[in-house]
């Protein structure tokens, strides 16, 4: 029987097949959660008298046991059982028996199910925070190694500017220091304790929060027993938010590796290792690490208005709808650990062509730094840019590929210190919690 069921009235299959949908598989990710909760909810119970001491060792002792289960990959839900809660709950009744009965007392599976992804949200979270740093070092520790190898920038796919190769990797560090800024207000939003709104509007029972706070190590609490209910969905949309911003980087990156690794650019060499071959084509070296990076990455930045659309016309209190959200919720995180990761390793014997600079197709993107050149000299601006300008056009300009660029931020001063500090700043959150 379901928890909910009140006599054995049978259930069309084909009903029951739609509405458990894919919890007995996404679920097994949350059952260890469940377990950590479910302790703390026993502990308060005998707390305040509606569990006695004995009663409490029989739970914890049940509790421990299906953990060691989760731990050892032996746990599984039942066919027919919903969820991961239901699931626990019938292992303690079959176990412990009229013990196991109350350890629903106070709860509801809306506010079990709120707690268990919070708690997978805050842990999965900081694992994604440490590998956006093991990149971010990675990119620094580039930048820095290539700050002296030029490549070209580009406006509107044309060559225009001289960058550099420092100064590219560079600007995707920073990009990670903003997003690491996303990833903390999202903990933030997760920290907050939902257990015992139950359906969302508290229990008659003296149920002490402040305890089970505490106990599950959350900073604070959700306070307004709706409001806890309502933030299920508002966190794993919060959340795909920070991780759409993150995969945008991603992708952006792996669209950059992707054109110019090509023959037509040369600015990188593939490692073989992370590159395939063509089944037809003996000389082919494809970037397809890159290249799944990003089509990953681009189905993760629509996440936040696939679950906006989910959430948008929902009246206050629980509604089924709410189940599919774990459907996109729990695999966007893997799938972003994923892309970290791999693009990491990749990125890490990714090789530059030191010498790219050199070729005479690059030759105007040094048009500006002569039009500065005059200027330093005396030639009002829009003279001396009509005077190159001119010079381009009967073909005349000769490049000086000496660049002299010593502002904050610019190819001669990256300022990777003032980017490393303000990264360690936003990080140093998750040091903390």
């Amino acid at each position: 029987m379901k928890l909910w069921q009140k006599d054995q009235e049978p259930i069309d299959k084909r009903f029951e097949r739609f509405t458990i949908g894919q919890d007995p598989i996404l679920d097994l990710e949350l059952a260890s959660y469940d377990v950590i909760a479910s302790k703390v909810h026993v502990n308060m119970l005998c707390h305040i008298g509606l569990l006695t001491v004995d009663e409490q060792g029989q739970l914890i002792k049940g509790l421990d046991e299906i953990g060691k289960q989760i731990e050892r990959g032996e746990f599984i839900i039942e066919e027919g059982i919903e969820d991961c809660h239901s699931q626990i709950e019938l292992l303690l009744t079959r176990s412990l028996g009229e013990v196991g009965k109350k350890v629903h007392s106070g709860r509801s599976r809306n506010d079990q199910v709120l707690v268990a992804m919070k708690l997978f949200a805050k842990e999965e979270l900081q694992e994604i925070a440490k590998k956006v740093k093991a990149l971010f070092k990675l990119l620094l520790e580039k930048s820095e190694v290539n700050k002296n190898h030029l490549m070209p920038g580009y406006t509107h796919m044309q060559v225009a500017m001289p960058s550099s190769f420092g100064m590219w990797f560079g600007a995707y560090a920073e990009s990670l220091t903003d997003d690491i800024l996303l990833l903390k207000a999202v903990h933030e939003i997760a920290d907050k304790n939902p257990l015992g709104s139950a359906a969302g509007y508290g229990s008659s029972f003296p149920l002490d929060r402040e305890m089970t706070t505490q106990e599950m190590r959350f900073t604070s609490l959700n306070v307004n027993s709706i409001y806890a209910q309502m933030t299920r969905g508002k966190m794993e949309k919060t959340a795909v938010m920070a991780i759409g911003n993150l995969a945008s980087t991603l992708a952006k990156f792996s669209t950059d590796v992707c054109t110019y690794c090509g023959q037509d650019f040369g600015f990188f060499n593939l490692d073989k290792a992370y590159t395939t071959g063509s089944s037809i084509m003996p000389h082919k070296k494809n970037p397809d690490g890159f290249e799944l990076v990003r089509g990953k990455c681009n189905q993760l930045q629509a996440l936040p208005y696939e679950l906006s659309l989910v959430l948008t016309n929902l009246t206050t209190g629980y509604h089924r709808d709410l189940q599919v959200l774990k459907e996109r919720f729990i695999p966007a995180v893997y799938t972003t650990k994923d892309c970290l990761e791999i693009l990491t390793a990749m990125v890490e014997k990714l090789e530059v062509n030191p010498d790219l600079i050199n070729q005479e197709k690059y030759d105007l993107l040094f048009t500006v730094e002569e039009v500065n050149k005059r200027v330093i000299e005396g030639v009002p601006f829009r003279d001396a840019y009509k005077e190159v300008g001119q010079k381009v056009n009967h073909n005349e300009f000769r490049a000086n590929k000496e660049v002299k660029h010593t502002h904050l931020g610019s190819i001669g001063n990256l300022g990777l210190d003032r980017i490393k500090a303000n990264f360690e700043a936003a990080y140093s959150y998750f040091n903390q919690h």
